[in-house]
């Protein structure tokens, strides 16, 4: 950065306030810290400079601008939800802080798109267009508080996916303000397009490093039924996987497919008094929003059955099923509190490998001695394990950390990925280069410098 003046304003800040409002440039130490890191846990995070809270996209153009010029690494940053350091300041960075761009542009119900800033929070687009009849199908457990944009940057998915799909499918264009300032529109409003490359699949899920995005435009699908789910209940989780392979070889589409083992029931339980099962080892819930789901969960729960289900319990009503998809919201949170402090790992592997995932991290649970409750997306074979540590202590936090890594190394031998909607971030950049491989590191390095040759755009982050 530029020297001081004699104010002691730094070049950085005297040349952002030049075309930005007083507000919207923090420079107080204190209220630095509070923007310096997302969620989670074994990220570095430095002292940033500044933090720049914009309300148009010429705020954004300047900010990228000004930083580009004067060589300052500038990290976009949602909602800070994120659970891989991807929002982490580093040293002397701007963080652009995109919040106050939440404005739901458009809602559009013939072409079934709407049009929004990356600063609107999940579940408000969600409950907008369902005024319309409308559908916005992702859907990540911090619904309540993540941002559009943020959802973009990490490719997040969510609990629906296993029919709906996760956020690049419903990413038809962006609006991106590069490295330079310049503004890059990609993608299209239609239903299809295939003019050119496809710019906006390679910024979905790119964590700010390529650019940031200050406008989306997204797919939306017609309101569907609401959900009716089932709870099934297993001896052990190899059952559960089985189930899970018996449902999907059938050709059902569940809305919702998702697996808690009975560590994350016990501290669900702690945390929210709903009293579910804790004698079994592992809870199935399975929910379709189809016209008549009653004979699909009766199929879903003969499936179980057979593959050993000790019970299943479909629920009474839809408020029930709104009951089990919150539960399993709140597994995350709930399994944070078991020791004071957690690691949420991202691991997707084939369905057909389920059982030996789970079957993996119990066994580095047991050689580490540590508590790793597992919650899953189980139709779409994402895996959540969550280490549970003590912060204060070192010697376990240690422990945590590899267990962590070994699970990542566990997923990547049985085909699977490092992340399947958490984003790699800082806590999984050394095992990224491991999944792609020389040649495809190579390229990728390659794409990030023509779109940010100076570097200043999210730097050690992912790549």
């Amino acid at each position: 950065m530029g020297a001081c003046h004699a104010d002691g304003m730094s070049e950085l800040t005297t040349a952002l306030r030049g075309q930005l409002p007083d507000d919207a440039v923090l420079t107080d130490p204190d209220i630095l810290g509070t923007y310096a890191h997302d969620m989670a846990s074994f990220c570095p995070a430095g002292t940033p400079a500044a933090v720049v809270l914009p309300r148009t996209v010429e705020e954004v153009q300047h900010t990228l601008r000004t930083a580009d010029e004067l060589r300052v690494p500038v990290v976009p940053q949602g909602a800070r939800t994120g659970l891989s350091g991807a929002a982490n300041a580093t040293d002397g960075c701007v963080l652009l802080s995109l919040v106050r761009m939440n404005r739901i542009l458009e809602i559009n119900p013939v072409d079934r798109i709407a049009v929004v800033e990356p600063g609107v929070v999940n579940a408000t687009l969600s409950r907008a267009v369902n005024e319309h009849g409308l559908f916005y199908p992702p859907d990540p457990s911090s619904w309540e508080e993540c941002t559009i944009g943020g959802n973009i940057g990490t490719a997040s998915g969510g609990l629906c996916c296993v029919k709906y799909g996760v956020t690049a499918e419903y990413v038809l264009g962006l609006d991106v303000v590069l490295a330079d300032g310049r503004l890059l529109s990609t993608g299209r409003r239609t239903a299809k397009g295939v003019a050119g490359y496809d710019l906006t699949r390679l910024i979905v899920g790119s964590e700010g490093s390529l650019g940031v995005v200050v406008r989306a435009t997204l797919a939306l699908k017609a309101e569907p039924p609401r959900q009716l789910a089932l709870a099934a209940e297993f001896p052990s989780a190899d059952a559960a996987c089985d189930a899970v392979c018996r449902i999907m070889a059938a050709g059902h589409t569940p809305s919702l497919l998702e697996l808690m083992d009975s560590t994350t029931l016990r501290a669900v339980n702690e945390m929210t008094r709903m009293g579910l099962p804790e004698t079994t080892e592992a809870l199935l819930l399975a929910a379709f929003d189809t016209p008549d789901p009653a004979p699909r969960l009766r199929a879903v729960g003969e499936l179980c059955e057979a593959a050993g289900a000790s019970a299943v319990v479909p629920a009474e009503d839809f408020a029930e099923s709104e009951l089990l998809l919150q539960a399993r919201r709140a597994a995350l949170t709930a399994l944070d509190r078991v020791k004071g402090a957690s690691m949420i790992d991202d691991v997707c592997v084939p369905r057909s490998r389920l059982a030996d995932m789970l079957d993996g991290v119990a066994r580095i649970a047991a050689e580490h001695s540590l508590t790793i409750g597992v919650c899953v997306h189980a139709g779409d074979g994402n895996t959540h394990p969550t280490v549970c540590f003590d912060a204060a202590d070192e010697e376990e936090a240690h422990r945590a950390r590899v267990s962590f890594d070994e699970i990542m190394a566990l997923g990547l031998s049985l085909g699977g990925t490092i992340t399947g909607e958490h984003g790699v971030g800082v806590l999984k950049r050394r095992r990224l280069a491991e999944e792609l491989g020389p040649v495809g590191l190579e390229l990728q390095r390659g794409i990030k410098s023509v779109f940010d040759p100076h570097g200043i755009l999210n730097p050690g982050k992912v790549l």
